[in-house]
């Protein structure tokens, strides 16, 4: 079986064509993909040649981990059944051919999917497009609930990880956290909490503090706004050595602590806080384009800094 997909053949060297899939087992889903998202941390270090070494990683290879569609087959063993709507996480499955192999790393941006069943979680369909957004809300989720995790009083950067941890922290039952963007533009859509620049904050006294920015220089800054005890959670993708001044570190007998991404445990508890009521999606999809539109919706979605998250419709 072929397919359409987004081939990354070399760092900004992006554009919509034809791969081969690997045949489907008894464990096997077949998904139809409506839509997948573009992250920008990840894919934006792959799409600039930016990434660091990383397991599995190689060029060409078909980017995405955030895609929502319809099963189209289901072998005998999934448990599942043709058109039922799910979130799948990328897919390593894409055959050799003629013109060499393509890397899956990630491998949710393409028309098809062949996956095994254990890594798909059911969705509501009215979530249309938003629920490729799923990963990236279960990433929030695990990065303020998972293991010694404590619910943050100050998220750093508004952009879409942000929003979802400060939303999944009042969903979670919390206090409001403050919120800090540098740029005024994205102050706006805030549900619940407030968002400032960091020089309009005088508070030093945070027992946790979150970045969701990836800045890899605002550690020294966000040591100095914490209470002694406190803690410093790094929910980003660093791609540059972090670093920080010893002392003020010590006096606050500060703990520092790497988020990394969901578990599948996260994943379903994600998925029913959204299907409560409890933590909304919605206004976190900014822009959308088509497949053959790939090369340009990429790049907006790594350069303008009104693009909070950029949709791909497979179905359009």
């Amino acid at each position: 079986m072929h397919t359409d997909a987004i081939i990354l053949k070399a760092p900004r060297q992006l554009s919509l064509g034809r791969v081969a899939l690997n045949p489907a087992g008894a464990g096997d889903l077949v998904v139809r993909v409506a839509h997948s998202g573009i992250s920008t941390g990840t894919e934006r270090l792959f799409w600039t040649g930016e990434m660091p070494p990383f397991p599995g990683m190689g060029y060409p290879l078909v980017p995405g981990y955030e895609a929502s569609g319809v099963v189209e087959q289901a072998g005998a063993d999934t448990g599942f059944r043709v058109g039922e709507h799910v979130f799948v996480p990328g897919a390593n499955c894409y055959a050799p051919t003629d013109d060499g192999a393509v890397y899956g790393l990630f491998g949710a941006a393409s028309r098809h999917l062949v996956t095994d069943a254990r890594r798909v979680t059911r969705i509501d369909p009215a979530l249309g497009a938003e629920g490729a957004l799923l990963a990236l809300a279960a990433t929030a989720y695990h990065a303020v609930a998972g293991p010694h995790a404590r619910l943050p009083g100050l998220v750093v950067g508004h952009g879409v990880l942000g929003r979802l941890v400060a939303r999944s922290v009042i969903a979670l039952g919390g206090p409001a956290p403050q919120v800090w963007d540098v740029n005024p533009a994205r102050h706006a859509g805030a549900q619940g909490y407030a968002v400032c620049h960091p020089d309009d904050d005088a508070r030093r006294d945070y027992a946790c503090i979150l970045d969701a920015s990836g800045a890899a220089g605002l550690l020294e800054q966000l040591i100095g706004r914490v209470a002694k005890g406190g803690e410093v959670v790094l929910a980003g993708f660093y791609t540059t050595p972090l670093q920080f001044t010893f002392v003020p570190a010590f006096l606050r007998e500060l703990r520092l602590r790497v988020a990394a991404e969901w578990q599948p445990e996260d994943m379903i508890a994600t998925r029913d806080l959204i299907e409560s009521g409890a933590l909304s999606l919605a206004g976190l999809i900014t822009h959308h384009a088509k497949p053959a539109d790939a090369a340009r919706a990429y790049e907006q979605a790594f350069s303008d800094a009104d693009c909070l998250k950029m949709i791909l419709n497979w179905e359009a």
